[in-house]
């Protein structure tokens, strides 16, 4: 989904030149045309994901807006924008909570850079909060993304069954996402902060099962140089999780189900057992119904670990979490990758919201890593996933039209001239199509403006709606002062 920038400032025609600049770049924008508004709107639920507030305005003035956001706890990144650009503002404003700082006239590029680096910080701390989390053992059922019917089912049960050291048992496709609801259930109990110990029974070597699970002793076997403790005994305290344990060899089943009932493990080459507290959640993607009757699955085993069954939907099943799984993953990507990507198209939610995602969740991750990798524009397209809409990368990027439109808008609103856009006397383009830099289009624009208004630079500052001061500087900047001599 498109990000949200708030547009705070009391004119109609600011308001519409930052519109122009974060519509081309697909981001969805909100205005409002004083500080108290602004504040309605953040504490009464209408939220954005970045603000951009003018300091100067009638009534509650930008400086005040913004300390009342954040005395009441509104966190959103604020970037203040203002006509004077004196050191004592910008500290005042830094201090009030403010992430960054323009002076208008902000220049196009400008401003994209500072609502990315604003939305990428936000990006960057709440990927901090979520490693954290699972490192600390303290993941919980609100971390999980999804609001579908069946994963608020899941979270229900999870959040029951978090209440003791009921033994849990988690079924369901492959990709499902077992071992974060088995975090989950960890984080929302009364161990967490305590160890979360992992194990995947279908990647253990047949012959060091016994020795990883229940640990050895120094000797106690060739090749073991030093004492082991294992992973029931790392996980004392807290939480192991057994995942696929329909891949346990029949023999480990054995005494995996004697460590269950007696609380205690033997180590190999141990002379007596150790004591473990240790809450067990297990996984599979079989059916151990059926392992049973097979007799590829314990039935006793079955039973001591099957007291809490949990089942992990499958994608297809909750197809209207996929919106919010995909913006967790670009979020997350955005910030390990370094990109920019500010969501998906329409046409492409559509699109994995209408496919069967035989490989789940984990296929949905990496699909979406690749297409973040690979992208060329801030929405993801249908050709950034080309095996799902088998549409193939076009060789042209789309994006050079779409910068051309927006200096083409700024150009015809800031001329004072109600020519139309191919009369204008400011190109945008070179001779050979290609969009002029930003600067060359800016001193044509102030060079015209100086002939129009026959060099009277309060007239043509107001017409550009910069400060006398700013326009001087440009001027300066851009070896113009011969032309404003000529046409005084």
């Amino acid at each position: 989904m498109a990000k949200t920038i708030l547009v705070v400032d009391d004119d109609p025609t600011q308001r519409r030149l930052l519109q122009a600049v974060l519509e081309r770049e697909s981001y969805a924008v909100a205005h409002a045309e004083s500080g108290g508004e602004a504040i309605d709107r953040l504490t009464k639920g209408g939220g954005a994901d970045v603000v951009l507030l003018d300091l100067v305005m009638p009534g509650l003035s930008g400086l005040e807006a913004l300390a009342e956001l954040r005395t009441a706890g509104v966190t959103t990144p604020v970037i203040v924008l203002t006509a004077n650009g004196g050191i004592e503002t910008v500290v005042r404003a830094m201090q009030a909570g403010a992430q960054d700082f323009f002076v208008k006239p902000v220049g196009p590029e400008r401003l994209l850079v500072g609502v990315r680096n604003a939305l990428q910080m936000t990006q960057l701390t709440a990927e901090i909060g979520r490693l954290k989390k699972p490192a600390a053992g303290r993941s919980s059922f609100d971390d999980m993304v999804g609001d579908s019917e069946p994963m608020r089912m899941v979270k229900a049960l999870g959040q029951r069954a978090a209440k003791s050291s009921i033994p849990v048992l988690i079924t369901g496709e492959s990709g499902v996402g077992k071992e974060v609801i088995a975090r989950a259930l960890h984080g929302a109990s009364d161990r967490a902060g305590k160890p979360f110990v992992a194990v995947n029974c279908g990647a253990l070597p047949a012959n060091l099962v016994e020795s990883i699970l229940f640990g050895h002793e120094k000797g106690a076997f060739t090749g073991a140089h030093e004492k082991h403790a294992g992973k029931f005994v790392e996980a004392n305290g807290g939480t192991l999780f057994l995942d696929e344990i329909g891949e346990l060899p029949l023999d480990m089943q054995v005494k995996l189900l004697r460590a269950l009932q007696e609380g205690e493990v033997d180590p190999v080459g141990g002379k007596r057992p150790v004591k473990v507290d240790v809450r067990i959640v297990s996984a599979t993607n079989r059916d151990p119904a059926q392992q049973v009757k097979e007799g590829a699955f314990r039935e006793d085993l079955f039973y001591r670990l099957n007291v809490f069954p949990i089942e992990a939907p499958a994608l297809r099943e909750r197809r209207e979490d996929i919106p919010a799984l995909v913006d967790h993953f670009i979020a997350r990507f955005n910030v390990e990758e370094g990109k920019r990507v500010t969501g998906c198209s329409a046409e492409t939610l559509a699109l994995l919201q209408g496919y069967d995602w035989p490989g789940n969740v984990r296929q949905l991750e990496n699909a979406v890593y690749r297409a973040l990798v690979l992208a060329d524009s801030p929405l993801l397209q249908p050709h950034d996933f080309p095996a799902i809409s088998g549409v193939a990368v076009p060789l042209e990027s789309i994006t050079t039209a779409s910068v051309s439109e927006t200096a083409s808008e700024l150009a015809t609103v800031a001329s004072p001239s109600d020519d139309s856009q191919h009369d204008s006397p400011v190109r945008i383009t070179d001779e050979r199509g290609h969009v002029r830099t930003l600067e060359e289009i800016e001193r044509d624009l102030i060079q015209h403006a100086i002939e129009v208004y026959a060099g009277h630079m309060s007239e043509i500052a107001r017409r550009l709606g910069i400060g006398r001061s700013t326009l001087y500087r440009k001027v300066r900047e851009q070896g113009l002062e011969e032309q404003v001599r000529e046409a005084g």
